[in-house]
């Protein structure tokens, strides 16, 4: 028969034996613990390694996209490498020997008139005096001449374009586009000079239904550059005179590389600061096709020759 104090004695030894085996079993697991810690983790290094080329794999691709992908300046407007590099085959066009050319690497935007397109509207017949108009090139030495209409004149992009115009009775001529039709001549209208408009109907017709389109003429002229009235190192305005293909941007050698003009509706490229006047002059055509041309002095008012014009398309 166990007594009392027999019975408290069992549990005593009882309760040492868990609290030995609870204290054995945290040893052992903080142990194994540490254990593991100081063994290698192959998964943490190998996700990492895995990753890397990933990594570098991506930034490669966005360079190669980069690369490949033409941006708007590489494809409309030449960088300023590809501007170097053009002007390089025509920088020997002077006013006193031939010229050579240079094709741009893209044809700038050729605005509302582009080659190989047919227009269709209206001919009427103005009074055309000695053939000055709003182009500003002078009198003109044949009067086969048209305004074109404010829309399509396009703030003088117009100016000097050769068109084939086309009459409903199947008569045809070209005419040289000098000057502007303000309303309520509609888009698609030519006003010919007299002169011409005889050449397809009677004057008395008033207006007859046309066809046209641009024309790259064969012509023995070549280009001319004057400088407005009131130009000087200061403030000047350049034209081009006797271009076979319509202009479509004119650059001046400034002291920071080539400068692009802006364009006035009278048909001058106007530096308002004066940088680049007397400078070298570069003309690109709609084609995309470019002219060098140097050595022209700041003469206002003189037409001064280049030896120099646009090829033929």
């Amino acid at each position: 028969m166990t007594t009392p104090r027999q019975a408290a004695r069992q549990r005593r030894r009882r309760q040492r034996l868990m609290l030995g085996t609870t204290v054995g079993l945290t040893a052992a697991g903080v142990l194994a613990y540490l254990v593991m810690g100081l063994l290698p983790d192959r998964k943490a290094h190998v996700a990492p390694a895995a990753a890397t080329p990933a990594a570098t794999a991506q930034v490669r691709a966005g360079n190669a996209a980069d690369k490949d992908t033409p941006t708007a300046t590489g494809t409309s407007t030449p960088t300023a490498g590809a501007s170097t590099a053009a002007a390089r085959p025509s920088a020997k066009a002077t006013p006193q020997s031939p010229g050579t050319a240079s094709t741009a690497a893209a044809a700038p935007s050729t605005g509302r008139i582009r080659p190989g397109t047919t227009y269709r509207g209206v001919a009427t017949a103005y009074e055309a005096g000695d053939g000055n108009g709003a182009c500003l090139f002078g009198p003109s030495s044949d009067l086969m001449i048209a305004a074109m209409n404010t829309t399509d004149y396009e703030t003088s992009r117009a100016c000097g374009a050769y068109v084939r115009v086309h009459a409903a009775n199947g008569a045809s001529l070209t005419v040289r586009i000098t000057n502007e039709c303000p309303a309520p001549c509609a888009p698609g209208q030519l006003d010919l000079s007299q002169q011409a408009f005889a050449k397809l109907a009677p004057l008395e017709a008033g207006r007859i239904p046309i066809t046209w389109s641009l024309l790259s003429p064969s012509t023995s002229d070549t280009i001319s550059i004057r400088y407005k009235t009131g130009s000087s190192p200061y403030w000047c305005g350049i034209q081009a005179i006797g271009h076979r293909n319509p202009v479509a941007r004119l650059e001046v050698r400034a002291s920071d590389g080539w400068r692009q003009l802006p364009r006035t509706d009278y048909n001058y490229f106007v530096s308002a600061d004066g940088h680049g006047c007397g400078s070298a002059i570069r003309l690109t055509d709609i084609y995309g096709q470019q002219l060098t041309i140097s050595g022209i002095a700041i003469r206002p008012n003189v037409v001064q020759p280049t030896q120099v014009q646009f090829a033929r398309h």
